[in-house]
């Protein structure tokens, strides 16, 4: 029996995972908005999805896993990035959407089994608003349609909120449209120069929250197992789409499981463009290699808040430089049933790499048996995607230093050594140091290696 464990925010507890269909798992996952770079506030939310992609494949089997992940590529704030960029939308989204995608490779994030865009879905959106006219749970005004929340009793469920106790704030807008505050954006007309659609209601534009809800339903259904995000969706956007679609199929539930991950955070404070303290993946990607990035992302469990630093960066290298001294290039496909299940228990990932650790010292004395788990274990969260020369590449082409040089600069040392002049020799140790290269005397001979 499987036994995994997911923190489910509908429910606001730990829940076993008992999926409508054991041979059609079914998840969705909000994407990017493709209107600036990711950031490693978003990386976050790739790499916890994909290490829940990972686990559920390994219970339930490849096939029987739908992974859906989407891409929206119709906003506000692409149109204002365009705008201020001065380039066409679909300049910044295929730029945008061809650097996520280079991203989720270099974090080596799976592919999901379906990725779309919310442009190719227009036909569907606008017929769910027409759904929910008809039903008088949206209303037109002026090219304008909103979503009736006071039509939808179960409104701040997800998120414990009362409607009557909610105060339309930064992320609601506030339009004399509207019937109440609270009622969101499906439709908005679009002005000549921004992109649009005709429709019933004029030309224009589907809301944020429709979008997601139109395309969970064509890939997976009107009912599917989970549904995540990162923490900062769960209201207004995922509240919104359980009213939409569970008002339209007159259903209780949309998704059986929300999994919410923590917010990335830089000094405490959580990142965010708008706060302007982020770095995009692409930037750590150019001193780090993205298992590095991934180890750390990872290293915290994906409920914590998580906060971003050069200390954090520096330690998962370490430890990932120190486990590829016992990676092995073959499949290994050990029984790693032990360690895995502590990933059953709500991807407990720290727990999994205080095991690992463990593994590690038993198979670095030299137990064959532990360095097929290890190897195996590795692979299970992502990493070991690489060969070892891959690091080693990695650091040297941030060095930028010539190996001449480098071995040049050792004949200078071991000479300065043999002279006795070791006031030089230390200063040589120091300058190649200084350029990112660590010198080792061993025996008879010097090793050395990139920092």
């Amino acid at each position: 029996m499987n036994n995994l464990t997911i923190s489910n925010s509908l429910t606001r507890s730990k829940d076993l995972f008992k999926p409508i269909n054991p041979k059609k798992i079914s998840m969705y996952v909000c994407g990017p908005t493709v209107y600036d770079n990711p950031h490693v506030g978003n990386a976050r939310s790739l790499v916890v999805f994909d290490l829940l992609y990972r686990v559920l494949n390994k219970l339930y089997g490849k096939n029987n896993v739908t992974y859906v992940r989407n891409i929206t590529d119709v906003d506000d704030k692409i149109i204002e990035a365009a705008k201020q960029k001065n380039v066409s939308i679909e300049k910044i989204t295929n730029d945008v959407t061809k650097i996520f995608h280079q991203n989720t490779k270099d974090l080596n994030c799976l592919t999901p089994s379906v990725e779309p865009k919310a442009t190719e879905h227009i036909k569907e959106m606008i017929d769910m608003i027409n759904s929910l006219i008809k039903k008088k749970l949206a209303y037109e005004n002026k090219g304008h349609v909103y979503f009736l929340i006071s039509g939808f009793k179960d409104y701040g469920k997800l998120s414990n909120k009362k409607i009557d106790e909610l105060v339309a704030g930064s992320r609601v807008e506030v339009s004399d449209l509207k019937k109440n505050p609270l009622d969101f954006i499906l439709w908005k007309p679009a002005l000549s120069d921004e992109p649009g659609w005709e429709s019933p209601w004029g030309r224009g534009r589907p809301g944020w929250h429709l979008e997601c809800s139109v395309m969970s339903e064509k890939y997976l259904g009107k009912e599917f197992d989970i549904h995540g995000g990162g923490l900062d969706l769960l209201f207004p956007h995922h509240e919104n789409e359980i009213a939409q679609s569970c008002a339209n199929n007159s259903s209780k539930i949309l998704a059986n499981y929300w999994v919410h991950n923590g917010f990335l955070t830089m000094k405490k404070e959580k990142m965010s463009k708008s706060v302007g303290n982020i770095e995009t993946i692409t930037e750590v990607l150019e001193n780090y290699n993205g298992q590095v990035i991934r180890l750390a992302l990872l290293s915290a469990h994906y409920k914590q808040p998580l906060d971003w630093n050069n200390n954090l960066l520096e330690q998962s290298k370490t430890n990932l430089e120190k486990w590829y001294e016992l990676y092995d290039d073959k499949d290994a496909d050990a029984d790693i049933s032990e360690i895995f299940s502590l990933l059953l228990d709500d991807l407990n990932t720290p727990k999994y790499f205080a095991k690992l650790h463990d593994l590690y010292n038993s198979a670095a004395k030299g137990d064959a048996n532990k360095r097929k788990e290890f190897n195996s274990a590795c692979r299970l969260i992502g990493i070991f995607n690489e060969k070892k020369e891959a690091l080693t590449q990695k650091k040297k082409d941030q060095s930028k230093i010539d190996e001449n040089y480098i071995l040049t600069k050792i004949n200078e040392r071991i000479n300065a050594r043999k002279a006795g002049d070791f006031k030089l020799a230390d200063q040589i140790r120091d300058d190649l140091l200084n350029k990112g290269i660590i010198i080792e005397d061993k025996q008879d001979k010097t090793e050395w290696k990139y920092k």
